[in-house]
């Protein structure tokens, strides 16, 4: 009786098990043509119906750590790695957190990784992305999008402001509350010397709306730390000129007279009337060459003397008085 009790539990065991098999293959096939958001809805739906599937949904996402690691910019020079996980900490548990430093100079690059243990942890730190830490104003994105999923808000050229002429003693603290009366910061920072650990005079601020950064651009209240401050488009505030192309310079091929060779073709013209070529030349022969021999020079001869001639008045002519002014003579 024992012998037949266990094999009918067994055979009933072995025909659960392949009702079983049979029937997860055909949810395979119901769930293979379903979009994405369909299947999220699905998924969702039944995780907060039964904990085990939560769980089991839960286990799954946090399996790939891409989706666990967060890029964090914007650190301030002096944030170690032990301060950027304490500001992270905040949204769940931390399994690696460093802050990137340059080898050669041993100095911070300005940002660093974020892994949580859980993908929930991340999915929360998400919905707060800019955080105040030592000083700046951090702000971190997925790491796996880089920096183009920084901003997942459109239009970031008209919503990031230049800040020009701060006061050194202006802090980044400072800027974000003179700012914030505008709208929703989503990130701002005052612009710090890498090495000396100063202000440099100007900083920048980022709105999550256009709307509130046009309100800051147009607000007469431009006097900030006892200074009149310069606000504008951060994509416009150096002012660099547009470049021009210039006209490309055609060279100009002007037609020869026929009969002389085209630049770039062969000579196919007629030739020049009286002209042959090519042209042969008598050969010249520098030993047949004798130079005229010189003339004889002229004899010399003694000069001839002449008697002395004495001078007469000429005959006939009647002597003449020389006359002066007005046909006066001279006395």
């Amino acid at each position: 009786m024992e012998d037949l009790k266990k094999r009918k539990m067994d055979e009933m065991i072995n025909g659960h098990e392949l009702a079983s098999s049979s029937s997860q293959e055909e949810l395979r096939l119901l769930l293979d043509p379903l979009s994405k958001s369909q299947l999220v809805d699905l998924l969702s739906k039944l995780g907060s119906q039964d904990p085990s599937i939560a769980e089991e949904i839960k286990s799954v996402a946090s399996a790939d750590p891409v989706h666990r690691k967060l890029f964090v910019r914007g650190l301030a020079w002096n944030t170690s790695s032990e301060t950027l996980c304490a500001a992270f900490q905040v949204h769940g548990e931390i399994e690696e957190g460093a802050v990137i430093y340059d080898k050669a100079s041993g100095k911070s690059r300005g940002y660093g990784f974020i892994t949580y243990k859980h993908m929930e942890s991340t999915q929360t730190a998400l919905r707060a992305p800019s955080k105040l830490i030592d000083g700046r104003m951090a702000v971190c994105n997925l790491a796996c999008e880089g920096l183009n999923g920084v901003s997942t808000i459109p239009d970031l050229a008209q919503r990031k402001l230049y800040i020009g002429s701060l006061s050194p003693n202006i802090t980044t603290e400072m800027l974000l509350s003179f700012f914030e009366r505008h709208g929703e910061i989503e990130e701002g920072s005052v612009a710090y010397d890498k090495d000396t650990n100063e202000s440099r005079g100007f900083g920048f601020v980022t709105y999550k709306t256009v709307e509130a950064a046009k309100k800051a651009i147009v607000d007469p209240q431009k006097i900030f730390g006892g200074r009149t401050i310069m606000v504008k488009l951060a994509d416009t505030h150096k002012g660099k000129p547009a470049q021009t192309q210039l006209a490309a310079v055609v060279p100009l091929t002007l037609p020869l007279a026929p009969g002389y060779p085209q630049p770039g073709k062969p000579h196919g013209g007629s030739l020049p009337v009286g002209y042959t070529y090519p042209q042969t030349v008598a050969p010249y022969h520098t030993s047949a060459f004798q130079s005229p021999a010189a003339a004889a020079p002229y004899p010399t001869q003694a000069p001839i003397s002449y008697p002395p001639v004495p001078i007469k008045d000429p005959v006939g002519l009647p002597p003449t008085n020389p006359m002066g002014m007005g046909r006066y003579p001279y006395y």
